[in-house]
Order: structure tokens, then C-alpha cells, then sequence
């Protein structure tokens, strides 16, 4: 495995022109202190492995885009951030370097002029070279015109989806069965809970009301009732609140896309707004 790793990445560098390093989160080296310099890595280039699966969900073969490519990294962003002038720099370093594809998994929130975007002047710079830059198309879609990254001499990718679901049923009392959607790694072994709403289940004690506590946000829930309950919660968000109070689960509503899902710190699932209704009734 050792020798796979190290024969698939062939040089690594970073960049910081100001020389600020934040020792709580940083390293002052290329390593990755965050994962995301790892998992894009692993998109691009990762080898085969068979069997994959996050604690037995979507079991299968995984790989990255090119497994049989080596990996040269150009570490940019830190714990506050990427600058324009380490990009930059990365790119001249990478066109110098010879490489025949450059993937640059970095994105503003917003777009810019072309003249004003480091990643739209040094994928050019690339392009002018023969190298093609892949970007990420950004973060905030599925929504319309949300792509930041957009240059015509570039490519940019939008994030994929697979052909699969991660679903998670929730069963009533009266065994009704809804099916909501989570990354779900908890098993509750078919056990039946008390279930109350966040609503009913106000920490007055700190002030707040049935209108704080029904989105279940830390510290507004009353642990006394909340504890060894599955709770439910009138808002998607994460599960601090109720992981905080003791809840021994959760079931959120809400309108966002389902077609992404996300892990929770204890088991959950996320309704539509149409069977929230109904499980609130």
C-alpha cells in the first residue's frame, strides 16, 4: 500500500507569500490539515479499490478519474483561505513543471471579471501551454447560475451523482412508515422510542421559546424531556442541538434537494415538508 502511495504522488510544494501559518489547524509543509486537498486528489487519480463502503452503505468498486495517473500537488489554501498570489504562483510552477493536466478544486462564492480572477488568468496562462485546467464549477448549486468558475479555456464540473439513494425510514407507533433520506451509520435494532416535538420541548430556563426550540439549535431544548427520545425538529440542520440534549434521535423536515445527503452524529432522517406535516400532526 506504502509503495503504491508514495510511486503515485510525485512531487508535492506549497505556498504562503505572507508567511503566516496558524499552528492550531495549519501545516508548514504540503501536507493536508483540512481533507479536502486529499479527496480531490483521490477523485482525480485514486486507484481501484473494490469493496468500498462507508460502515456497509454504498457498498462497491471506487476509483478516481484516471487511476493510473501520478499526482503532483501544489498546496494553495489554508485555514483562512486561498490567496490570489499562491495561485498564481501554483500555476507558473505547474506549467513550468510540464504537467499535462492541472485540477484546481478552488472556487470564490461569487464570480469575477476575467481580468480580476487568478484562476481564470492562470488557467490562460495553462491553456496557452496545452494544458487543460479542470475546475470545480463551485458549490451552491443545484441552483441556477451558480456556477463561479466559468472561463471558456477552461473545463469546469459540477458536482456528480450516482444511481443510488440513502434513504431512512422512519416508523411510527400507529406503523406508518415514511422514508426520508440520510447518511445513516446507527442502527437502532428495530427498538420503538417516546417521540416528542422540539416544540414541546422548550428550555425555558434559558429563555427561549416554543419558537427557538421547534428548530432544535443548541442549548434550546429542555434535556429532561428530550433524553431517550427521538426528537422532532421543524428545520434541517445539524444535529448538535439534539446530540447536546441527550436525544437518542431525530427526524427533521424540510424543502431543501434531496438529492444530497449528509452523516449526522446520531440516527436522523430528513422528511419532506409533506410528510413532516403529516408526522407533526
Amino acid at each position: 500500500m506504502f509503495e503504491s502511495l508514495f510511486s503515485k504522488i510525485i512531487g508535492a510544494k506549497y505556498y504562503r507569500a505572507d508567511g503566516h501559518y496558524d499552528p492550531n489547524y495549519d501545516f508548514r509543509s504540503p501536507r493536508d490539515s483540512e481533507g479536502h486537498g486529499t479527496h480531490t486528489s483521490l477523485t482525480a487519480a485514486g486507484g481501484l479499490v473494490s469493496k468500498a463502503s462507508l460502515y456497509g452503505l454504498a457498498k462497491g468498486a471506487a476509483r478516481g478519474g484516471v487511476p493510473s495517473a501520478h499526482i503532483a500537488v501544489y498546496k494553495i489554501c489554508w485555514s483562512d483561505g486561498c490567496s490570489d498570489v499562491d495561485i498564481l504562483a501554483a500555476f507558473d510552477n505547474a506549467i513550468a513543471d510540464g504537467v499535462d493536466i492541472i485540477s484546481f478544486s478552488v472556487g470564490s462564492i461569487f464570480s469575477f471579471d476575467y481580468f480580476d480572477d487568478p484562476i481564470a488568468i492562470g488557467a490562460f496562462h495553462s491553456m496557452k501551454k496545452s494544458i487543460l485546467t479542470s475546475n470545480s464549477a463551485g458549490n451552491s448549486g443545484p441552483d441556477l447560475a451558480s456556477s463561479t468558475n466559468f472561463s471558456p479555456w477552461s473545463l469546469s464540473v459540477a458536482a456528480s451523482t450516482i444511481d443510488r439513494k440513502f434513504v431512512k425510514k422512519v416508523k411510527l407507533g400507529n406503523g406508518v412508515i415514511y422514508e426520508g433520506t440520510s447518511i445513516n451509520t446507527f442502527d437502532l435494532k428495530g427498538k420503538m422510542y417516546p417521540f416528542i416535538a422540539g416544540a414541546a420541548a422548550t428550555n425555558t430556563s434559558q429563555g427561549y421559546s416554543s419558537e427557538d426550540s421547534r428548530y432544535c439549535e443548541p442549548k434550546t431544548l429542555n434535556k429532561t424531556l428530550v433524553e431517550e427520545k427521538i426528537v422532532f425538529c421543524d428545520y434541517d440542520s445539524n444535529s448538535e442541538g439534539p446530540v447536546e440534549a441527550g436525544a437518542v434521535g431525530a427526524v427533521y423536515q424540510s424543502g431543501y434537494y434531496k438529492d444530497y445527503v449528509f452523516p449526522y452524529s446520531l440516527p436522523l432522517s430528513n422528511l419532506n415538508l409533506d410528510d413532516g406535516r403529516h408526522v407533526l400532526d
